[in-house]
């Protein structure tokens, strides 16, 4: 799908590289790229941006999971000439629900007769949770709200976001932020009904990375 996207917004793709053909890393072919998009796993995905770098490719990247272990090597590379465009979802929706989510989280922080819950739903591939995308909306709500401490699963503590997890189906993505008091509910929903919204974020990732250096994320590329 950014293999499809991408040719039909007029770029050239020089290299595709998986688990199989790893040696493409050193090809004067992927050498010759702008950007190179990352989608991968949390094992892989730092060793991905060091062979990128060291071919002066610059790296827009999905993959969650690497930061607890890599995440102040990964600033000190993109401070020292690096360049690195992380998000935990590129669709343009999530970004537009994520400004409404802090500016929520702001306005709720007055009102603590509501307690602050959230929701994924993903397909049943994806092992890991929560989703990268709900640790960010978590540590948005957290970081507005006094009454949470940080956010936990599995967890009746109301010093705690709670975050819960489904996996079903073929599901995309589905985020829900619910703020529940006595007299009534308040919920924002975000839900993907395909990949697509993803794979274009990526490639205007690809795009705006391109002419920007350093450690940049959607925020950079959106001024919400």
């Amino acid at each position: 799908m950014i293999e499809e996207i991408a040719l039909s917004r007029g770029h050239e793709i020089v290299s595709i590289i998986d688990i199989d053909n790893q040696q493409e890393f050193e090809s004067e072919a992927f050498a010759s790229a702008d950007v190179a998009i990352e989608f991968t796993a949390p094992q892989a995905a730092y060793g991905n941006y060091l062979k990128a770098w060291a071919k002066g490719v610059k790296v827009v990247s999905g993959s969650t999971g690497w930061m607890k272990e890599h995440g102040d090597d990964v600033r000190q590379a993109c401070e020292n000439g690096k360049t690195l465009f992380w998000a935990s979802n590129f669709s343009i929706g999530v970004a537009i629900f994520s400004a409404v989510n802090r500016y929520l989280a702001k306005i709720m922080n007055q009102f603590p007769q509501y307690d602050v819950e959230m929701e994924e739903t993903h397909h049943v591939h994806k092992l890991d949770h929560p989703s990268g995308t709900a640790i960010t909306l978590a540590e948005e709500i957290v970081e507005a709200i006094d009454r949470k401490e940080a956010w936990k699963e599995d967890t009746t503590d109301k010093k705690y976001l709670r975050v819960d997890h489904i996996r079903r189906g073929e599901v995309p993505g589905i985020h829900t932020i619910r703020y529940d008091s006595d007299a009534d509910i308040i919920t924002i929903t975000h839900d993907a009904h395909s990949r697509r919204g993803f794979a274009l974020g990526a490639v205007l990732a690809a795009e705006y990375t391109k002419d920007h250096q350093g450690l940049l994320t959607i925020s950079d590329m959106f001024s919400f």
